[in-house]
C-alpha cells in the first residue's frame, strides 16, 4: 500500500491537470532497509529510513501517508497530529473502535487535514447511484443490502499473519472489509442508528508466519507449527438506519466461491440499483422503460459520469483499483491546499468504527445495540 500511495501521488497531476497541489517524495520509512532503499532506487523518494520518527520530525514534510499494519495505526496518527503533520491513512485507522476514537479527537484537535482509505465509495459508479438515491428517482428507499467477502483466507492452509491476532489486527474482518462495507452504506444512505449483529471464527487455526515476510494471501503448505486465530472470519448484522429503514450487511473473508464480491443493492417504491465491484465500471438501475417494460438496465460508466473523465475518455473504457487511489491522492492534497477537509476523513471512518463497536455489543449480547457516537 505504501507503493500505491507513493504512484498515486505522482499521478495526480496527469489526471487533475488542474489541481491546486502537487506532492515532492521527501522520505519513506521501512523497518527493513531493503525496503527502504527501494523507496529511493524504484519509487523516486529523495531519501530512506528506517525510523518513522524521522519522517515526522523532518522540516521538509508537510503531509505523510500511514500504511503500516493496524497495531501501529495509533501511535503513528497521535504523533502525526502532534506534529501538525496532514496525513492520508489507511482504514481502520486502529486496532480497535476506542482507539479511532482517540485518532479522530486527536486530528480534530490539531486541525490538520485527512483522508482515509475507504476507497469503495470512489468507483463512478457508485458515485452514480448516490447521485440517483438522492435525487429521489428511486422513489422512498425500502431496502438496503450488501456483502464485502472475499476468498483471500479461505484456504485453511493461508499463513497466520498479523491480520489474525488481536494483539496486532485488532478485529477481524470487521475491521478488514467492515469498515469499507458500513462506510459505503451510509454514504448512499446516511447514519446507521442500532445494530442486531452475529460473528465467527471459521478457521481457527493456521500455520505461523514470521512478522515482515509475506502477506495474508500467503499459503504455507509445510506448515512447523500452527497457532490460534484471533479474531472473526464471518460477520453479519441487521442494520436500521436513523431513517427507519433496515438493510443487511455481511463480511467474510474465507468464504469460497467468491474473490472480491462487494456488493450492494438499494432497492426504493420507484427503483433501484446495484453495484458489484468485480464490474467496477457498471451500474445495474431497475427503471420502467419507455416501451412499458420494466427490469434491470447495464448501465456503463463515461465521461458523463462522476470523476470518470479524468481517467479515459470514452464509455466502456475500464477504470481499474489502483485509479480509486489516484482519486484519493488528489482528495488528500486538495484538503492540504485550500484547507477544506474532503471525505473521507477521520471523521467517515470514526462513523463506521462506532457501528463496528455496535455489532461487536450485539455479537456478546445477544440484543439489538445502540450506535453510540
Amino acid at each position: 500500500m505504501g507503493r500505491l500511495h507513493s504512484a498515486s501521488y505522482l499521478r495526480v497531476p496527469y489526471h487533475y491537470p488542474d489541481t491546486q497541489a502537487a506532492a515532492r517524495l521527501v522520505v519513506a520509512a521501512d523497518e527493513v532497509d531493503a525496503r527502504a532503499r527501494q523507496a529511493v532506487d524504484e519509487l523516486g523518494y529523495a531519501r530512506w529510513t528506517t525510523s518513522w520518527r524521522e519522517v515526522l520530525d523532518d522540516p521538509e514534510v508537510e503531509a505523510v501517508s500511514i500504511t503500516a499494519p493496524n497495531f501501529m495505526h495509533r501511535e503513528m496518527a497521535l504523533a502525526a497530529a502532534e506534529a501538525g503533520k496532514h496525513f492520508w491513512g489507511e482504514k481502520p485507522l486502529g486496532r480497535f473502535p476506542a482507539e479511532t476514537a482517540e485518532i479522530a479527537a486527536a486530528v480534530e484537535h490539531a486541525g490538520i487535514r485527512t483522508i482515509v482509505g475507504l476507497n469503495y465509495r470512489h468507483p463512478p459508479a457508485v458515485q452514480h447511484a448516490r447521485r440517483l438515491i438522492a435525487g429521489g428517482a428511486l422513489g422512498e428507499i425500502t431496502h438496503f443490502r450488501t456483502q464485502f467477502v472475499a476468498s483471500y483466507s479461505s484456504n485453511p492452509k493461508g499463513a497466520l499473519s498479523w491480520r489474525f491476532t488481536r494483539d496486532l489486527a485488532g478485529l477481524g474482518i470487521l475491521a478488514d472489509l467492515g469498515s469499507h462495507a458500513i462506510d459505503l452504506a451510509q454514504f448512499l444512505l446516511g447514519p446507521i442508528a442500532r445494530v442486531s449483529a452475529s460473528t465467527s471464527i471459521l478457521i481457527p487455526r493456521r500455520p505461523k508466519l514470521a512478522m515482515g515476510e509475506g502477506t495474508h494471501f500467503s499459503v504455507v503448505e509445510d506448515a512447523a507449527e500452527l497457532a490460534d486465530v484471533e479474531n472473526e472470519d464471518w460477520a453479519a448484522a441487521i442494520v436500521e438506519f436513523r431513517s427507519g429503514m433496515k438493510g443487511t450487511i455481511e463480511v467474510s473473508r474465507v468464504i469460497v466461491g467468491a474473490e472480491a464480491r462487494y456488493v450492494f443493492e438499494v432497492n426504493g417504491t420507484d427503483g433501484a440499483v446495484s453495484w458489484d465491484f468485480e464490474r467496477m465500471n457498471e451500474l445495474h438501475v431497475h427503471s420502467p422503460l419507455a416501451t412499458g417494460d420494466s427490469g434491470y438496465a447495464r448501465v456503463v460508466m463515461g465521461p458523463d459520469h462522476p470523476d470518470f473523465v479524468h481517467f479515459q475518455p470514452g464509455r466502456g473504457i475500464p477504470m481499474g483499483y489502483d485509479d480509486l487511489k489516484v482519486i484519493e491522492a488528489h482528495l488528500f492534497l486538495e484538503s492540504i491546499a485550500d484547507g477544506v477537509q474532503r471525505e473521507p476523513g477521520v471523521r467517515e471512518i470514526a462513523s463506521a468504527a462506532a457501528v463496528i463497536d455496535a455489532m461487536v455489543r450485539s455479537d456478546a449480547s445477544g440484543r439489538w445495540e445502540d450506535v453510540q457516537p
